[in-house]
């Protein structure tokens, strides 16, 4: 898990498929991510926004709530970059298979709006394996060297 590629992770996290733990650990990131990157606030809400939303769809969709199952969140930070896996022990799934959340027949409903926002506010997301691991990062968009 601590190897995508040649990328090594050095930070890795297992937490058991409980939202107030995954609401912890995002706090610690966004914290992180204030004190050594030059990310700008909005930059820093929209990776909190994606981070909240995939290690909650792996809480509730790939794990099913099951606190015997764990949620594992590898991620880098550097002054100009994030980069985060998280993996769930479900089955995966094929995002293309979400219904399109824009489409007028799917206005009303909940689903696939959290995929969206990952998207929106991530420069690049990735889904690894059986789609039970999302690989996602942000570059930082002004102000690089």
């Amino acid at each position: 898990m601590s190897h995508t590629g040649a990328i090594p992770f050095p930070a890795e996290v297992t937490i058991p498929s409980d939202l107030e733990e995954a609401r912890r650990l995002q706090t610690t990131i966004e914290e992180l991510l204030q004190r050594v990157t030059r990310f700008s606030e909005s930059e820093i809400f929209g990776i909190k926004m994606a981070l909240e939303e995939a290690i909650v769809n792996a809480i509730k969709h790939g794990n099913q709530m099951d606190r015997s199952k764990v949620v594992r969140v590898a991620y880098r930070i550097s002054p100009y970059e994030f980069d985060v896996l998280i993996s769930d022990e479900g089955p995966g799934f094929d995002p293309e298979d979400v219904p399109d959340p824009t489409a007028p027949e799917n206005l009303e409903r909940n689903c696939g709006r959290g995929l969206l926002l990952m998207r929106h506010y991530m420069s690049h997301i990735e889904y690894v394996g059986t789609g039970n691991t999302v690989r996602m990062s942000k570059s930082v968009e002004n102000g690089k060297p």
